[in-house]
């Protein structure tokens, strides 16, 4: 798993799916290309960061479980349509999955993602609740499918997020942002208490 996460899901985007989203975004397709590309750091970061503590880990592995490992691989393009065409339930509602994903900041996360991509906030916050649920079901996929199954954790999971972490803010494409969004007690470190108040119930079934 030493492949970065965000390069081979936005691979994974190519096609078909960057143009149902640029579709639904009226933007063209470069401007997609690159909001997705902004926003996929911002979303598989913010999970790192929660899945650094064992009960962020162990929160989110539930709710992969849970929502989001379906059978197969991973239907892109069935998890969008879902998304796109209004269905309601845990492993489709973006708004509450990037609610526990930021903690209740998910509009200073849209609102840094649309100054960071030309977007407006309101562009950059129906992006996020798109490809939030979309982030979920690559993770499962990765995670539970096949033979990666037998040998996942909420450890595992902790170690795979927690290295893509590192990658996004060496790269530091939103690692500024990323450190503002989830810095709930202003004291530059994420530390338990921001954790308690972004993951007290991560992902975890209540709403």
């Amino acid at each position: 798993m030493s492949a970065s996460l965000t390069d081979d899901l936005l691979n994974q985007l190519q096609g078909q799916p960057l143009a149902q989203l640029s579709s639904q975004l009226g933007l063209s397709g470069p401007q997609t290309q690159n909001a997705v590309g902004a926003a996929l750091p911002l979303l598989l970061g913010a999970l790192g960061r929660n899945a650094s503590q064992p009960q962020g880990a162990e929160a989110l592995f539930g709710a992969l479980q849970r929502d989001h490992a379906g059978g197969g691989g991973l239907d892109l393009g069935g998890v969008l349509g879902a998304v796109l065409g209004g269905a309601s339930n845990r492993q489709t509602d973006g708004a509450g999955i990037l609610g526990h994903i930021f903690g209740g900041r998910e509009e200073a996360a849209a609102q840094g993602l649309g100054q960071s991509t030309g977007l407006g906030g309101s562009q950059a916050n129906t992006l996020l609740k798109i490809l939030a649920p979309i982030v979920l079901s690559y993770l499962a996929q990765r995670m539970l499918s096949g033979g990666n199954q037998a040998a996942a954790s909420p450890q595992q999971l902790g170690q795979v997020l927690g290295q893509e972490h590192q990658r996004i803010q060496q790269q530091d494409a939103t690692g500024g942002l990323l450190g503002a969004v989830l810095d709930q007690d202003g004291d530059g470190q994420l530390g338990l208490g921001d954790l308690l108040k972004i993951g007290g119930n991560l992902l975890g079934g209540k709403r």
